[in-house]
């Protein structure tokens, strides 16, 4: 039997961070295993659910390379893949369910489910619906009323967990859980079978926090005679406190890190470690952790997520890149900075390549190359520090020595700043910073040479030129 798993996203917001590595978990299973991974879009909250949303979370996904076999723009023999396109089928099985007794019609109301659940709570009991129209064989004639699954009152349920192992669950202690509210709409806990069962699902592999919806679904599928898929509960993601990961530890969204510059292949990298385990394996690509992953490395306990390490793994993914391909990549993030770039762009992203922790900060990094003189921002104190009295001679000098150089190389520039230096007795350090303030504005920049050679000889002579004007033109 082919193997067959889905991520089902309601689009009732951004792609969350714990959605992403659900997504990619399934994804990883499914190519591993020559599987078919399928989307769903799970979009029966009409209030919530927007068209933006859906296309965020498709670009998202598209983004991080989890790409889908079957689903919104791919098609498939079991679609359609939206929920709000697949209301019919799902009234076939509810009548299915009426008619085989395993399921009722409740005419209960909002006042007198309150006053049972009071009561239960009351006198310690779960608060849970007490089963008062269970019996009393209503039809569709009742006036307004939900259908409800009669479920079983005695005995358990264990759900084969393939992460946490066998996990019981008294059915005394179950709900009677509505399964079509009164406007008709069937709930998500029926829909999710119908749905996984019609689309030929055979493993659900999702987060810890559906684990408590598994056993009811597992009774549905049981009461509607269907084959029980294989059920996987994945550790949440906590932050560094050790509590469930939210907005208060950062950033949760997918989209969010794209736009601070985050590469898809690292946070997919970061995604995979996060509660998986393979030996002492950190750097991998999508490949690498296809052919190494598996559901028996998946931890039990929740992972915390650590920015630390996710900012040193994409650094090691930028160093790591072609520079052609990382200055094509950096091209958004430079006009998202009203940087306009020129032909010089991959020599420059060169010189900020080792430096930079992300696509964002390689652009901070590099944008003194494209700014105009007199837009050029300049640190005070870097100012202060290395353009004095003295060093203004010293740049006007070295710019007419620089201009004579006419191989502007790495290796040419370095011979004649070095001989500049010893024809002044000065150490290399009292040219090379002055140097590096002039041409960025500030203390910090990319190695000299390189540097140098990057902005070409027409802006760095101009640039020191201009460094030296700055100096004071008499002693302090």
């Amino acid at each position: 039997m082919t193997m067959r798993l889905r991520f089902a996203p309601s689009p009732t917001g951004y792609l969350h961070i714990g959605g992403a590595r659900t997504a990619l978990f399934n994804w990883l299973l499914a190519r591993k295993n020559k599987g078919v991974f399928l989307l769903r879009i799970e979009d029966t909250d009409t209030k919530r659910s927007k068209p933006e949303f859906e296309a965020q979370i498709l670009r998202d996904m598209a983004w991080l390379g989890l790409d889908w076999d079957e689903g919104p723009g791919a098609g498939g023999d079991h679609g359609p893949y939206r929920q709000t396109e697949r209301q019919g089928r799902y009234a076939v099985y509810i009548a299915q369910m009426l008619e085989s007794g395993k399921a009722y019609r409740c005419t209960c109301t909002k006042e007198r489910l309150t006053a049972v659940r009071e009561a239960a709570q009351a006198s310690g009991a779960k608060p849970k619906y007490d089963g008062h129209c269970r019996g009393l064989g209503l039809g569709s004639d009742c006036g307004e009323h939900v259908i409800r699954f009669a479920a079983p009152l005695s005995g358990e349920t264990v759900v084969a967990d393939l992460v946490k192992g066998d996990v019981t669950f008294n059915n005394e202690e179950l709900d009677d859980l509505i399964i079509q509210r009164s406007n008709g709409t069937p709930t998500y806990n029926f829909v999710v079978v119908v749905d996984d069962h019609e689309m030929a699902v055979t493993h659900v592999i999702r987060g810890d926090d559906h684990l408590n919806n598994t056993p009811k679904q597992q009774m549905l599928y049981e009461a509607l005679g269907l084959p029980v898929p294989k059920f996987a509960h994945l550790p949440i993601i906590l932050g560094k406190d050790g509590g469930k990961m939210s907005k208060r530890h950062g950033d949760t969204s997918v989209g969010a890190y794209r736009e601070k510059g985050f590469l898809p292949e690292a946070l997919l990298n970061y995604l995979t470690r996060l509660g998986w385990a393979c030996g002492d394996m950190e750097h991998f690509s999508a490949d690498e952790a296809v052919a190494a992953f598996g559901l028996g490395g998946v931890a039990k306990a929740g992972a915390k997520w650590d920015m630390d390490k996710l900012s040193w793994l994409n650094q090691q993914w930028i160093m790591a890149m072609d520079t052609k391909v990382l200055a094509e990549r950096s091209l958004p993030y430079f006009e998202a900075a009203g940087v306009a770039t020129d032909a010089r762009l991959e020599a420059v992203v060169g010189t900020v390549q080792a430096r930079a922790k992300t696509m964002v900060e390689l652009v901070e990094a590099a944008a003194f190359y494209f700014t105009a003189d007199e837009a050029l921002a300049w640190d005070d104190k870097a100012t202060k520090k290395f353009l004095k009295y003295s060093t203004g001679a010293v740049l006007r000098d070295l710019g007419d020595v620089l201009e004579a150089n006419e191989a502007w190389t790495e290796e040419s520039l370095e011979l004649s700043v070095k001989a500049f230096c010893e024809a002044r007795e000065l150490g290399l350090g009292k040219v090379a910073q002055p140097i590096r303030v002039s041409m960025t504005g500030q203390k910090k920049g990319p190695g000299l040479y390189e540097m140098l050679v990057a902005a070409g000889k027409t802006l760095a002579i101009r640039r020191i030129r201009a460094g030296a004007d700055r100096c004071p033109q008499s002693p302090s």
